[in-house]
């Protein structure tokens, strides 16, 4: 929310951004189901890697949208079908903050070798992760033709 409020002063709008942090964000799911297809294989190290690469992902994005939204002021969705976009924007946005902190632990949890509590927070952490990565290239696919 804060982002709405906030503007670099004399910073050129980051137009450019949102057709770049989607497709990071679509990257993100794809990796994220890999990383699944791999633990369950038992390919650990694969894994690994593949939820690596899907937190850079994911910090990439969130560097680039935030610099957007600090440079840019919001799009306005004129849709037939808003209440569907606002429903998965507000939902995207809720579970975006909840999934951090998620992510977080799990990731920890995993490094120290802790697998039994990394894959008891996994079980909410997935979903919701994956959950933002699809719902965010969703909302950019509603919006964008509305982008100024």
């Amino acid at each position: 929310a804060l982002l709405f409020k906030v503007r670099l002063p004399n910073v050129e709008p980051l137009s450019f951004l949102p057709p770049i942090y989607a497709p990071v964000n679509g990257l993100t799911a794809v990796l994220l189901i890999s990383a699944l297809i791999a633990i369950k294989n038992n390919k650990r190290k694969l894994h690994e890697g593949f939820m690596k690469i899907a937190i850079a992902c994911s910090l990439l994005f969130l560097v680039m949208y935030v610099a957007y939204h600090m440079t840019s002021d919001p799009t306005e969705y004129k849709g037939t079908v808003s209440i569907l976009y606002y429903s998965i924007l507000i939902s995207h946005i809720l579970f975006s903050i909840v999934v951090i902190p998620l992510v977080l632990i799990s990731y920890v949890r995993a490094y120290l070798g802790d697998y039994e509590s990394h894959k008891k927070i996994v079980k909410f952490a997935y979903p919701v992760w994956l959950y933002v990565a699809v719902t965010g290239v969703v909302v950019f696919l509603m919006i964008s033709p509305y982008y100024v």
